[in-house]
């Protein structure tokens, strides 16, 4: 049978996978950088965490990740037209010295059988408005369009700085992505705004990567985006993680298959819930793979990584799946793990 790694190009190439894609087992996930140790703090007695840029973090129970704090002390740029007074980037250049515990960690990885993926998240358009919230984030695209022009390149610059040291020190063969564009039903900008002040950093963002020896590109965005596909295959995604069935998932891949797969077609909201059951779970991952099939889709939930808000969920998406992988191929996936 076809490695992890094997069996996931044919299946975005739509060539002959001898399975199912099971969530992130392809992925060999590197979280860990200098830069990311960095911005890791302990929480305060409020839970509450300030982050290298200034952005105040809180986690309450029950919520699938980190967000941000917006009180109006706590805002990293309370004025726009100054946002250059407030805007500190943390370091990005580290020594070989403070890299070494991350490339001995990255040594580990079985690269025949996975893709080594590095890890960026947030995402340059989430940058913006974690450091000034949504709706002064949005009004500022109207209102300050040059400000948030230059704000936007910035990002991009200190982006591919980042980038220049992940390549350099771990030296991926995949990247994973984080940037959500938009909610269940819309993206938040315009496709014509965000193809002005979005799509030009990750041209930049994307073709450096690819120029730099990583071969797939997977974005994290799980919100409806379908009308910004062509735009995510011009700048060089290969993957979108997180497609909501708000975005008719089995017409995209109809449409672009071969130039862009997918990930995630199964919503999270539908069964990473508190009253989750395992025969929910399996009747949700066995109705995907009768409607999609096995190219072009990458079978799991559409939160962004290897986890679930509920615990549980995650692993039982998975053992459906290998259980499928049985019936329908014979796939043990013990023996394929071990050997």
């Amino acid at each position: 049978m076809l490695t992890e790694k094997q069996n996931l190009l044919e299946t975005i190439q739509g060539g002959n996978p001898d399975r199912y894609v099971n969530q992130f087992r392809p992925f060999s996930l590197m979280f860990g950088t200098p830069y990311m140790a960095q911005r890791r703090k302990t929480p305060d007695e409020n839970g509450e965490t300030v982050d290298a840029w200034g952005i105040t973090w809180t986690r309450p129970a029950g919520a699938p990740g980190p967000i941000p704090v917006h009180t109006p002390e706590k805002l990293v740029i309370p004025d726009m037209e100054r946002w250059q007074d407030f805007v500190r980037f943390p370091r990005v250049e580290y020594t070989p010295e403070e890299w070494a515990p991350f490339v001995e960690s990255a040594a580990n990885i079985d690269r025949e059988n996975c893709f080594a993926t590095a890890c960026v998240m947030p995402g340059v358009f989430e940058m913006c408005h974690h450091m000034m919230n949504m709706e002064n984030c949005m009004v500022a695209f109207y209102e300050h369009p040059d400000e948030m022009h230059a704000l936007i390149d910035a990002l991009t610059d200190w982006e591919l700085k980042n980038a220049e040291q992940i390549c350099t020190y771990l030296k991926p063969d995949a990247l994973f992505h984080h940037d959500d564009w938009g909610s269940a039903t819309s993206t938040l900008l315009s496709p014509a705004m965000w193809r002005a002040f979005i799509k030009p950093a990750y041209k930049k963002i994307y073709a450096y990567y690819k120029a730099h020896g990583v071969s797939v590109i997977i974005h994290h965005n799980d919100a409806y985006s379908a009308t910004l596909v062509p735009d995510m295959i011009d700048v060089g995604i290969d993957i979108w993680q997180g497609p909501v069935s708000s975005n008719d998932v089995a017409g995209l891949i109809e449409k672009y298959k071969g130039k862009l797969s997918f990930m995630g077609p199964i919503d999270s909201a539908a069964v990473d819930k508190p009253d989750w059951t395992p025969e929910e779970v399996e009747q949700a991952v066995r109705e995907a793979v009768r409607k999609f099939g096995r190219k072009h889709v990458i079978y799991g939930a559409t939160i962004g990584g290897p986890m679930s808000a509920v615990p549980g969920v995650y692993d039982c998406i998975t053992d459906v799946i290998d259980r499928i992988n049985a019936e329908e191929f014979g796939f043990d996936a013990e023996q394929k793990i071990s050997g």
